[in-house]
């Protein structure tokens, strides 16, 4: 069983930054794939960035140069650094873990993914 808890969101002015945090308790972090997901009032949720590891990574094309998905697995946390942030940015983010093969690319479907963090809010104002 793995928990996950959010944290690191909030209010900004577009083109500002946020950082959210994403820290699992359990072990073996490091054989998990970790997801970002988001979902604005209204809307269905939406893939945002996964990690596998360093070099196996992916990300949603409207947020591809502006986000980068990070992991540290001696903390058991995945982050979220978000740059330029848009309006359209404004969501509930929340991050999602499954045991996947080091092999495979990161999952980019949330319906892969078992375990789910309750989510942080992100407000970007214009």
């Amino acid at each position: 069983q793995v928990q996950l808890v959010e944290s690191g969101g909030g209010l900004v002015q577009a083109g500002g930054s946020l950082r959210l945090s994403c820290a699992a308790s359990g072990r073996a972090f490091s054989r998990y794939a970790m997801g970002w997901f988001r979902q604005a009032p209204g809307k269905e949720r939406e893939f945002v960035a996964a990690i596998r590891s360093v070099i196996s990574t992916d990300y949603a094309d409207s947020v591809k140069g502006r986000f980068t998905i990070s992991r540290d697995n001696a903390k058991n946390t995945v982050y979220l650094q978000m740059n330029s942030l848009k309006p359209e940015d404004t969501a509930v983010y929340s991050c999602a873990a499954v045991n996947w093969p080091i092999s495979h690319p990161p999952p980019t479907y949330g319906s892969r993914y078992d375990y789910w963090g309750q989510g942080t809010q992100v407000t970007v104002s214009s």
